[in-house]
């Protein structure tokens, strides 16, 4: 039998992944969303010529992300299929982690929060968030001199949260509770005269991925399984910061957040998984 593609049309990237009908994974592909449907094309090209795979070798392919609704019927001549965006990151999400169970929060441009189950085959999506990487590319202009989300994450390297935020500790003598001295207090209330572009651009990283994980703790809490696992997808887990937020929040709440291997391309690998 022929290859399976995934393709994930999102608001700023497109990503790609081939899958054999026996759920083993060819290789990955992330190129930016400029336009979607050019993006689609030049991803796919992109992927057959890398991998020097005939486009005869690909049985079916499985579109899914807000930028599928662009395309329609088949690309070149190939069955193409769309599948329903939140069902292709529970799927992706589940199989990349090996849960069969779990929180799901798809970060891109923006987050979605879907609760998977794998023995059901049921896929709900819990809500939504505008924060995202587009906050983080947004803000970063207007507050930095960082034009785009790699100039940004370079940026960030150089700075420190101290000039920052405020934590626990500049205002409390003693814990409160579980939570430590270096736990945040309030995002971007301790900027002063020595903050820096850079300080402010680690701030931005740490305001958007706190807000994530806080709202992926509040959509647990609202399941059955309030203090389950949570995992981890979408381009924004690329983040280096994003080790350091899964340990702070390991220290104040009981759920795990898992970060998979090929985290950034779970939605994809999901759609791909439809036709496996």
């Amino acid at each position: 039998m022929g290859i399976i593609l995934g393709i994930d049309v999102g608001g700023s990237t497109t990503k790609i992944v081939g899958m054999h009908p026996d759920r083993t994974l060819i290789s990955t592909m992330m190129v930016k969303a400029y336009d979607q449907l050019t993006s689609l094309y030049g991803a796919l090209g992109n992927y057959m010529d890398t991998n020097s795979l005939p486009l005869s070798d690909v049985e079916r392919i499985y579109i899914t992300g807000v930028g599928g609704s662009y395309l329609s019927g088949n690309i070149y001549g190939i069955p193409t299929y769309r599948v329903q965006e939140f069902s292709a990151i529970g799927k992706g999400g589940l199989w990349l982690s090996g849960l069969e169970k779990a929180i799901v929060i798809s970060m891109g441009t923006g987050t979605a929060f879907v609760k998977a189950d794998l023995k059901e085959d049921n896929y709900i999506h819990l809500g939504g968030s505008g924060v995202g990487g587009g906050t983080l590319v947004g803000l970063g202009r207007r507050l930095t001199s960082a034009e785009d989300f790699e100039a940004l994450c370079a940026l960030a390297k150089k700075g420190s949260l101290k000039n920052v935020d405020l934590t626990i500790g500049a205002i409390s003598k003693e814990s409160i509770s579980t939570l430590g001295a270096d736990i945040t207090a309030a995002n971007f209330a301790n900027l002063n005269s020595y903050t820096t572009e850079a300080d402010i651009a680690l701030g931005l990283i740490n305001l958007v991925l706190q807000t994530v994980f806080s709202l992926g703790i509040f959509a647990a809490r609202g399941t059955d399984n309030p203090e389950g696992p949570i995992v981890l997808t979408g381009s924004l887990t690329d983040l280096e910061q994003i080790e350091a937020t899964i340990e702070s929040f390991a220290v104040l709440y009981p759920n795990k957040f898992i970060l998979p291997p090929q985290a950034a391309f779970a939605t994809a690998i999901g759609a791909a998984l439809h036709g496996c």
